[in-house]
């Protein structure tokens, strides 16, 4: 189920997606998420509050209501790409571990059709406490992507 290959395009969108993460007004964690047909980018998100929902610095300090009003980067990329979703392969940043997305956005995401997400290989070792407080929904998507037949791939990341 997890393969480590690595190609120029898997660098390309697992960076861009690195990029999109920046826009994001969370001081805690930044995700981006960029959802490709091909080599053809069909959509893009980052994590943050609805449109039209006041993204006060007071709201992303209380956990709570943070959680309770952010979209995920990954619903934010499948909700731009539409019907365009239908096949694709879906790019997170950053990862915690293979599948690299939370078992909410999984159920997006096989809704939705996705047929492949990708992350940037991490050791487990290595993982933060942040990090760790993701693993238990992290497993839980495996399991579901194992399931739907979602294919999930861990690439290592040159430095360049």
């Amino acid at each position: 189920m997890v393969d480590f290959r690595r190609s120029k395009w898997d660098h390309r969108f697992l960076r861009l997606a690195e990029h999109i993460a920046q826009w994001s007004k969370d001081p805690s964690t930044k995700v981006g998420a960029v959802l490709t047909q091909g080599n053809q980018v069909v959509g893009i998100g980052y994590n943050g509050f609805p449109r039209g929902v006041r993204d006060t610095d007071e709201r992303y300090a209380d956990r709570d209501t943070k959680y309770s009003l952010v979209v995920h980067a990954e619903v934010n990329a499948i909700l731009m790409a539409g019907d365009r979703a239908r096949g694709s392969t879906l790019y997170v940043w950053p990862s915690f571990m293979i599948p690299p997305i939370c078992a909410e956005c999984c159920k997006v995401a096989i809704q939705a059709g996705v047929a492949e997400i990708v992350g940037f290989q991490v050791e487990e070792s290595k993982l933060t406490d942040r990090q760790l407080r993701w693993k238990q929904s992290n497993l839980v998507s495996r399991d579901m992507c194992y399931e739907a037949n979602i294919r999930c791939r861990g690439i290592y990341l040159s430095q360049q």
